[in-house]
């Protein structure tokens, strides 16, 4: 990702970080059927993994992730950057009260660009914010293998309003 930053990097109070560790991890059903896991959460930026399992498995001849996976790692991760991006503007409210803002997050558009297959013990998804407007904020992500080979990027646009 590039080092293009829309905020300054602020510390997260540990409650804020949990909470949204616990709706991203553990509220979300399909993060859980993923095993999609929060590894890093600043500011400017977010870093998810997946473990590679045979249930994610999407063409069993080469053992490759299924490329919805893939997709929905990017959306779910782009979404997470934005809610960082938004606790970040509202540092003055308390934790509990950004993290109401999560339920008003949707996914307007999704565009993913497969690079490579998906093969590997795991993968990394890195997520940053370029836009965080009053209604709609921007992303950008990328997916990478367990060595950082950049296997797919995604775009996307999430409703924040």
């Amino acid at each position: 990702m590039s080092k293009h930053t829309i905020l300054p990097p602020l510390p997260f109070e540990p409650e804020f970080v949990e909470g949204l560790r616990q709706v991203f991890e553990h509220r979300i059903p399909f993060n859980q059927v993923i095993g999609l896991k929060l590894v890093e959460m600043a500011a400017d930026h977010v870093v998810g993994r997946v473990d590679m399992r045979p249930e994610l498995v999407g063409h069993f001849s080469y053992n490759r992730l299924h490329g919805g996976v893939i997709s929905a790692t990017l959306d779910a991760m782009g979404g997470m950057a934005v809610m960082a991006a938004i606790g970040a503007r509202h540092m003055d409210e308390p934790p509990a009260r950004r993290l109401e803002r999560f339920l008003k997050l949707g996914t307007i558009d999704l565009r993913v660009d497969y690079l490579r297959q998906g093969i590997g013990e795991f993968f990394t998804a890195h997520a940053e914010v370029l836009r965080l407007g009053s209604r709609v904020a921007s992303t950008r992500m990328e997916f990478r293998g367990a060595d950082g080979t950049l296997l797919a990027t995604g775009a996307a646009a999430y409703i924040v309003s």
